[in-house]
């Protein structure tokens, strides 16, 4: 299923990541899309505060996985932006990663779409404002 949300802030990409973070399970990967400072790090901090982490999310663009280990799940929050292929992906332990029963979220997918598996759920961010956006949500019944 297929669902698209209009948020009109960061608060509010934030509440809809959570109500994802409320739902995922353990091996769930979340696949984001977007242009920079499309949202996607605000989304995924709202996953994981529905996930019940309270640590802060920041982008993992330097370090490209951070790991957050005391919600109901751990999540695995990488980014993909200065990845040049899905190769790159596989050597810092994508595999194992998806095997750890955790949530992985993925912002710059885009870079890596081959390497997502089949089922993982889609959010496409774009900006249709200076604040609003539109989020598009494929998978996990789309909220």
């Amino acid at each position: 299923m297929t669902r698209v949300y209009e948020t009109a802030s960061d608060g509010e990409t934030e509440a809809l990541g959570e109500v994802l973070g409320r739902r995922v399970h353990a091996g769930t990967v979340v696949a984001l899309f977007g242009d920079l400072a499309a949202g996607k790090t605000a989304f995924i901090r709202g996953l994981a505060g529905g996930m019940g982490i309270s640590d802060s999310v920041t982008s993992p663009t330097f370090a490209i996985v951070h790991e957050y280990r005391e919600g109901k799940l751990p999540l695995f929050h990488f980014d993909m932006y200065r990845l040049g292929s899905s190769e790159e992906l596989y050597d810092i332990g994508w595999e194992d990663y998806l095997k750890a029963g955790g949530v992985c979220a993925v912002e710059w997918s885009e870079n890596v779409a081959d390497a997502l598996p089949g089922d993982c759920v889609r959010v496409e961010i774009t900006v249709t404002g200076d604040k609003t956006r539109r989020i598009e949500i494929t998978g996990e019944d789309a909220l």
